[in-house]
């Protein structure tokens, strides 16, 4: 997805939470100056999806299993997928869930895309120097020249929007669930207008539940 493509989605985003886009903006100049210096992956990240069969793993029971080119970890998944001894070749995060198990995903080799808004500054700060392998920052505001803009709210459909963005041939979907919220959100109505904003962006592109 084109950040032209996104950008009306995003506002609506906005309007609905009630969120200002400055915080947004700020966290991704944040992220920007954090991430100076490090290897990026934009050339990696075409290789590894580009006509790809790709697997999205959300956290909410997901089943593993399986034949596909690339496994994309969305957020807190990344400790079932750890403690299953799945290895993802990306992760999506904003740095919600145990971050220890995603920055040890990243050490074993999955390419990190971590995510910059308003409500994580904090977050960006402590965790994403901790981060020893590839990464890719992005943002769900205007894109930066090293923070990028594929599309997408939530780890989980932010995740189909990569992949897609990229070109893949298909994209499985396992451990997304819309009605129950499960994770880190202290807030259960906010979490769950979340959700359906996710479902509402993957409804976008051509999904396989499985």
């Amino acid at each position: 997805m084109q950040f032209s493509e996104w950008e009306p989605i995003y506002k609506q985003i906005l309007a609905d939470f009630g969120w200002p886009r400055e915080a947004d903006e700020k966290a991704a100049q944040i992220l920007s100056k954090i991430v100076e210096g490090h290897e990026f992956a934009l050339e990696k990240l075409g290789k590894l999806l580009q006509g790809k069969s790709v697997l999205v793993v959300g956290p909410a029971s997901p089943k593993f299993g399986g034949s596909f080119d690339a496994i994309i970890c969305a957020g807190s998944s990344a400790s079932a997928m750890r403690a299953a001894k799945v290895m993802p070749t990306i992760l999506v995060t904003d740095l919600d869930g145990n971050v220890e198990d995603q920055i040890f995903l990243n050490r074993m080799g999955a390419i990190a895309a971590i995510h910059a808004h308003g409500d994580n500054m904090n977050a960006l700060r402590r965790w994403v120097p901790q981060f020893p392998g590839v990464i890719v920052a992005t943002t769900q505001a205007t894109p930066l020249q090293n923070v990028h803009n594929f599309g997408g709210f939530t780890d989980g459909d932010r995740a189909v929007c990569i992949a897609a963005h990229f070109g893949t041939k298909s994209i499985s979907v396992t451990g997304f669930d819309f009605e129950h919220p499960i994770g880190f959100s202290k807030n259960i109505e906010i979490k769950m207008k979340k959700l359906q904003w996710a479902k509402r962006i993957l409804e976008k592109f051509e999904v396989t539940f499985v």
